[in-house]
């Protein structure tokens, strides 16, 4: 039996079987996905060329609609979940770089519309150009919800590619770039933030208010974790937990964590740095990291758990993700953070047990919230919005779980319902999302676009792809620099977020050694992106 006699055996149980399909389309591109050529790998993309080659092979491959919808619509509902808090808190800085990057996408779609339409393309294929462009999924799940063709996949799929190698090259010629001499705005001092740093510090000053009023004082900037009374040459102190109505004395000893520039303004004012090793003396006072699994307590300010008059207790410091984060008062706790806690040694137990501190809790997730959460989404998506001159607009499956994910995620907690999630399992949920997405659009598109590339048409769509990628890579360089003052790293990562492309970011980690100004810049624009990218795409249709 040769390949193609295996082939189509397997073309004919598989046109019959939509599951096996699905599988074996998910893993052999989730396999083609994680092959890497340096920095760059196709990612879940290659879901979506896996699912073309199989139905441009036989048409009969296809993949039934509700697979592609659910996927969407958890994709977009989940990922609007993990953006909600940063993207609202963009919205009141960085202003200039978020508004260059919205204008940039709306530049992009104008682009599109001009060199198509010169070109002879019109109707839904600029929406697929225009996601493939800009490589945007979610533009590309909304435009195929909103005109129920399998055109915009086909712009999509021959456009994505230079999509990424053109912001790869423009992200590596604006990681290279030193600050701008002229600029239109004050030029970003553009230092990565300083990683946390604990220091030991010994009082000399008299007169010092107590810990909480010397916290305010610092700008909330610094977080003391023990203080040492008594201490004197050859006779070791009393180690206690630092409280917010403790008053440092002179000779005492104070344990400080902040950032190193905070650290030391605090430490030259009251005393100098000391050698005596606070964290060995655990007799009285014990440290640990505890996970939060406690679902009455993600959602909450560590402010109003009152973990110093319950627990006599104080947190230092929250690992998220791959982050420290100063445990500063106003900080939302979520499930699956690691929180560092120095307290008195005989109520640490009391203190596991109340934020739970269960590996399996802290990737648990509540099936009911997420569920209520997507309706939400889905039913904002359907309502149809008057436009002017006739005619509505939807904010389709793409759209409204987007939307929705947003402002929930913002709000973070709605009485008993708990709308975060932890981060590992936000990122399988979307991942599978977007794949089971990919996997529909690429098996409904599949003959199309091999007729598309048989023909002159595969020519015109390259071309405009080109020309619509490189635009808008020359617009947000150039105008991030002289309009927004911003170079170096944090641009690799505004044009990373900005393409919402995790090879471009990818790339610009490893190219800069994962400086954190990447994943600042990255953040700052994303959410944003995503949500212009998600609303042009489908309006592109129309011309």
């Amino acid at each position: 039996m040769d390949v193609s006699q295996i082939l189509s055996g397997y073309a004919d149980i598989a046109a019959e079987q939509p599951l096996l399909l699905l599988v074996v389309v998910l893993a052999i591109g989730g396999a083609v996905g994680a092959i890497r050529i340096g920095s760059f790998a196709l990612g879940p993309a290659a879901v979506l060329f896996t699912a073309l080659a199989f139905s441009a092979y036989d048409e009969r491959l296809k993949l039934p609609a509700i697979i592609g919808t659910f996927g969407l619509a958890m994709f977009a509902y989940v990922i609007g979940v993990g953006a909600g808090p940063s993207f609202f808190a963009a919205l009141r800085t960085g202003g200039r770089a978020l508004g260059l990057v919205v204008g940039g996408l709306v530049l992009a779609g104008l682009v599109t519309v001009l060199v198509a339409g010169a070109m002879g393309l019109d109707g839904p294929i600029l929406s697929g150009i225009y996601a493939g462009s800009l490589t945007n999924t979610p533009a590309l799940a909304a435009a195929t919800e909103a005109w129920q063709s399998d055109l915009p996949t086909v712009g999509y799929s021959v456009t994505y590619l230079f999509g990424v190698l053109g912001m790869l090259l423009a992200t590596a010629i604006g990681i290279r770039l030193d600050a701008p001499k002229k600029a239109l705005a004050p030029v970003v001092v553009d230092e990565p933030p300083p990683p946390l740093e604990s220091l030991t510090v010994r009082i000399e000053a008299a007169g010092l208010p107590d810990i909480g009023t010397l916290s305010e004082r610092y700008g909330h900037h610094l977080v003391f974790s023990r203080i040492m009374r008594g201490d004197s040459p050859g006779h070791p102190g009393v180690v206690d937990v630092a409280t917010d109505d403790a008053v440092p004395q002179p000779g005492d000893i104070v344990a400080v964590i902040g950032n190193p520039e905070t650290v030391a303004q605090f430490a030259e004012a009251v005393g100098h740095p000391s050698t005596v090793a606070l964290t060995l003396d655990r007799s009285s006072v014990d440290y640990r990291r505890v996970a939060v699994s406690n679902r009455d307590v993600a959602g909450q300010t560590l402010d109003s758990l009152h973990l110093r008059r319950r627990f006599g207790a104080v947190a230092t410091r929250v690992r998220r993700g791959d982050v420290d984060l100063l445990a500063t008062d106003d900080l939302v706790l979520q499930i699956g953070d690691r929180v560092r806690i120095v307290a008195p040694r005989e109520r640490m137990r009391d203190i596991t047990a109340f934020l739970g501190d269960s590996e399996k809790g802290a990737n648990a997730y509540s099936l009911t919230s997420m569920s209520l959460g997507m309706t939400l989404g889905v039913l904002l998506g359907l309502l149809e919005f008057p436009l002017p001159g006739g005619g509505y607009f939807s904010l389709g499956l793409a759209g409204g779980p987007l939307l929705v994910g947003l402002l929930v995620g913002r709000i973070g907690r709605t009485g008993p319902v708990l709308w975060s999630m932890p981060h590992g399992v936000a990122t399988t949920l979307s991942a599978l999302g977007m794949s089971l997405f990919l996997a529909y659009a690429g098996s409904n598109a599949g003959s199309a676009l091999a007729d598309a590339l048989r023909g002159p048409t595969g020519i015109q769509l390259l071309l405009v792809g080109v020309v619509v990628t490189s635009v808008t890579a020359a617009v947000l360089v150039l105008g991030s620099r002289l309009l927004a003052g911003v170079y170096g790293p944090r641009l690799g990562g505004i044009l990373a977020g900005s393409q919402t492309q995790p090879a471009v970011l990818a790339y610009a980690n490893e190219s800069t050694h994962d400086d954190p100004r990447v994943n600042l810049g990255y953040a700052l624009v994303y959410p944003a992106a995503m949500i212009v990218k998600v609303v042009v795409g489908p309006l592109l249709g129309r011309f």
